[in-house]
């Protein structure tokens, strides 16, 4: 029997945590494993935003703390007690190609998004990542509102 594989996208924001528990409640009555991943954007050279340029640590390993502490371990939480196979990883580039790389590295079946991410200036100017991805990976992708 081949495993089934979920991959879930997450950037913090309230329509990733709704891509997250969809896939975790599929998975669970399909017996997948769900991958979680997040992707840091980041460049040590220029603030992407005035918000970075306020907020956002000018350190990588800073950076990543505060993405596994903002992201990744509040999911890891929520989901400690479900029967689900679960992982979280943090990955660093351009997150459509990053979750494009790990779908097929990962050989999933199915990618969660949300609908909308953090940043809907950046989804108005360059298109969203579910967007892109909907015209760019090979397997099916649940756009979650």
């Amino acid at each position: 029997m081949t495993k089934l594989v979920y991959l879930v996208a997450v950037d913090g924001s309230k329509w990733s945590e709704r891509a997250a528990v969809r896939a975790v409640t599929l998975a669970s009555k399909t017996g997948a494993e769900v991958h979680f991943i997040t992707v840091v954007p980041w460049s040590g050279y220029q603030p992407l935003t005035i918000q970075d340029l306020a907020t956002r640590p000018l350190d990588k390993k800073l950076e990543e703390k505060a993405a596994h502490a903002d992201i990744l371990d509040p999911l890891a939480k929520r989901f400690a007690g479900s029967d689900v196979k679960t992982t979280f990883e943090l990955f660093w580039g351009k997150p459509v190609d990053v979750i494009h790389q790990q779908a097929k590295k990962e050989h999933v079946n199915m990618i969660f998004v949300g609908r909308r991410g953090h940043s809907r200036l950046a989804d108005l100017i360059i298109g969203s990542v579910a967007n892109s991805l909907a015209h760019t990976v090979g397997v099916p992708i649940v756009l979650v509102p």
